[in-house]
This record gives C-alpha cells, structure tokens and sequence, in this order.
C-alpha cells in the first residue's frame, strides 16, 4: 500500500489566525485512522482541510493524486440545515452529483444505488420523507448512506456517532470496518475513547499541533491526553497569525 495522504508541515485556520499548527505525516492507504483530541482541538479544520474547503495557510496536502472531489466527507450533523426542504432520496442522491451534475436526474441505475444504500443503513422506506422529521440516528444514517452513494476511496467522517443511540453506533461502526475491509483509506473524528481502542488500530492526537501520531495503544496514553489537554487549554484564539515554532508529533 502506498501512501493517500501526506502532510508537509501544513497549518490551516481563518482570517489567518492558525487553527491547526505545522503537521507532518502521511495517511497510508487503507488507513483506518482516528483523529482525537480536546474541544477546539481543531479537528473539524483539519477535515475541512483534507476535503478542500480550506486551503493551507502554509504548507501542502498531498492527495496522492485523488481530486477533491473523489473524497467523501461526512460534515458533523449541525452543520446539515434541517430546514431545507429536501426528501431523503433526494438528499442522499447528492453523493451522485459528480455523475448527474448539480441539477441533473437520476438514471435506474442511480435510483437503485441510492435505495441500496438506504437499504443497507436500515432506512427502508424513508425515502420521501423530508431530512427535517428525521431523528439524530435516522439523520447520521442518512449522511452514512450518502457516502455510500459516492463509492469514494478516502472517507473523512467528522464526529459520526455523536448524540446517537447505542443499536445506531453499532450499525455504522460495522459499514467503517467494512469500508476498511474493502481497502478504502477511513479517518474518522471520535470522542469516545473505548470506541476507538477496539475499532482504530492507528490515532493522531491533536491539540492545535499534533501531540502524537502512531499506533492507537500507543498513542491514548494518560500522559498523552493530559498533555493534549493542557495544550488546548493554553491556546490564545486571539493571538497573531502564525508564528509559533514548529511542533512536530511525539514518536509512538
């Protein structure tokens, strides 16, 4: 296996203002890769990042040779607008757009993907509800048969199983080893600790600037979170454009 995705001493943030400082290291592919770190440890921007939404503010990504538009990303429910008047299938069959364009319809071919998804994410017979009476499960299912749809080689979920119920998280967590199964490059935003311990052989753990990147038993050591937090805890989002010194990840 080679290598997805390499970072060479990249930092990205708003207005200038880093949010993620000078990261180095590469993703291989077929990774399955946890990306953990406190609130505001600027995991969301480095997602944001990867799928092309921010570009650096120093530094490159390296996507070894995948357009943006080739990556599937998976953005935290909040930043979905329930209100918009859409139906399911409709919704999910936006995963098709670099196939149909923005506007246009869907072959048989393409509504069979799209109810095989619904299918396979246990939402049989949602597909002409609108995504606002959706339940916080019903939505991550959605999103999850979404990324289905789209078929990608690299996957980017951000907090995928926040705020859902135990059968839900289950159910998800088993189509991410599949797609591990099937060689596809996964990373993966987590908070719950035990979860990524049974089902993420590989962590980064980023406080702002990478703490430590490496095997996952390596890496959630007590010393490590503490560290990460303290970090976090220390950052001025106030402060000047970047000009902080380099802060490379501990070795595992």
């Amino acid at each position: 296996m080679g290598t997805q995705l390499q970072f060479r001493d990249v930092t990205l943030g708003y207005d200038r203002h880093p949010a993620v400082h000078h990261l180095t290291g590469e993703v291989s592919e077929g990774a399955l890769l946890a990306l953990v770190g406190p609130n505001g440890a600027g995991k969301s921007t480095l997602f944001r990042g990867i799928v092309g939404i921010l570009k650096p503010l120093s530094g490159t990504i390296d996507r070894g040779g995948l357009d943006t538009r080739d990556i599937a990303y998976l953005p935290q429910t909040a930043d979905i607008d329930r209100t918009f008047p859409i139906s399911v299938f409709d919704f999910v069959g936006t995963g098709l757009w670099r196939k149909t364009g923005l506007f246009g319809g869907f072959d048989k071919a393409d509504q069979g993907r799209i109810i095989a998804a619904l299918a396979s994410v246990g939402l049989n017979g949602f597909e002409n509800r609108t995504i606002g009476t959706l339940s916080g499960g019903q939505m991550q299912r959605m999103l999850f048969a979404r990324v289905l749809v789209q078929d990608a080689r690299v996957i980017v979920l951000d907090e995928p199983f926040n705020a859902i119920d135990a059968k839900t998280s289950a159910d998800l967590i088993a189509l991410v080893r599949h797609w591990h199964a099937e060689k596809r490059t996964v990373l993966a935003a987590l908070h719950d600790m035990d979860m990524v311990r049974m089902n993420f052989p590989e962590t980064l753990l980023l406080a702002r600037s990478p703490v430590a990147w490496g095997a996952t038993a390596s890496i959630l050591t007590a010393d490590n979170l503490l560290a990460a937090r303290h970090m976090c805890e220390a950052f001025d989002d106030a402060a000047a454009p970047c000009c902080v010194e380099k802060n490379s990840a501990r070795a595992a």
